[in-house]
């Protein structure tokens, strides 16, 4: 079982309505590239969402998909320049704890989704379908300088020289860094929660019938 103790907010109906909304998304390439794609969305998403820990029942990678918004009193994340609502904050929330307004904004503005978040973010903790879209767009969607973790896990990024100087290279640790790498993650050699990634990762391809690949950490690459 992938998931043994995933909240029941995160359905298999939902993933897979979002999942069709999406061109390509695990469905591109031979059988490996989609089980790999799919273990790599899995692993990055059961990070954002754990709620496991060492000792936990089962082991700390059974308790992926446990939480839905993210813990502990976070803020608004309302950034300068783009739209927010009065009382409203745009804190993680589903799959890839989705944050900041602009994130909200331009998920709620593609085309597969297309429902306001700056005004209801709250959807992305209530609607699982919706939720696991928005998780999708941003694995789809090219981040500022950043090439899309889609394309990072088919294959389709070629590094720049300045990318490969900085240690940046294809494989599961690029998708770390594009997604939490800043000044978090990335390039201050090992991280727990890049760890934390990976064995979620190999898990998943462990179910899967399927190899790692390789660079699987971004402890030697500088962020984006």
């Amino acid at each position: 079982m992938m998931f043994k103790h995933r909240n029941g907010f995160y359905t298999y109906d939902a993933f897979v309505a979002a999942a069709r909304s999406f061109n390509g998304f695990g469905t591109t390439g031979d059988v490996v590239t989609r089980k790999r794609e799919l273990a790599a969305f899995f692993g990055e998403t059961s990070h954002e969402t754990t709620g496991g820990w060492d000792t936990a029942p089962g082991g700390r990678y059974a308790w992926g998909y446990y939480f839905v918004g993210e813990q502990n009193n976070p803020p608004a994340y309302c950034d300068a320049g783009w739209p927010c609502s009065p009382n409203k904050k745009f804190y993680g929330q589903g799959p890839i704890q989705l944050s900041h307004n602009y994130n909200y904004k331009q998920a709620g503005d593609h085309g597969a989704i297309r429902r306001d978040l700056i005004n209801n973010p709250e959807l992305v903790a209530t609607d699982a379908t919706i939720s696991f879209k928005t998780a999708i767009w941003f694995w789809i969607t090219p981040q500022g300088n950043k090439p899309s973790s889609h394309d990072v896990i088919l294959g389709r990024w070629t590094p720049s020289d300045a990318d490969r100087a900085a240690g940046r290279v294809p494989g599961y640790g690029a998708i770390t860094n594009i997604i939490n790498g800043g000044i978090i993650e990335c390039g201050y050699g090992p991280h727990p929660s890049s760890g934390d990634r990976i064995g979620f990762y190999k898990g998943y391809c462990d179910i899967l019938g399927i190899n790692y690949g390789g660079n699987l950490n971004c402890r030697d690459q500088k962020p984006f």
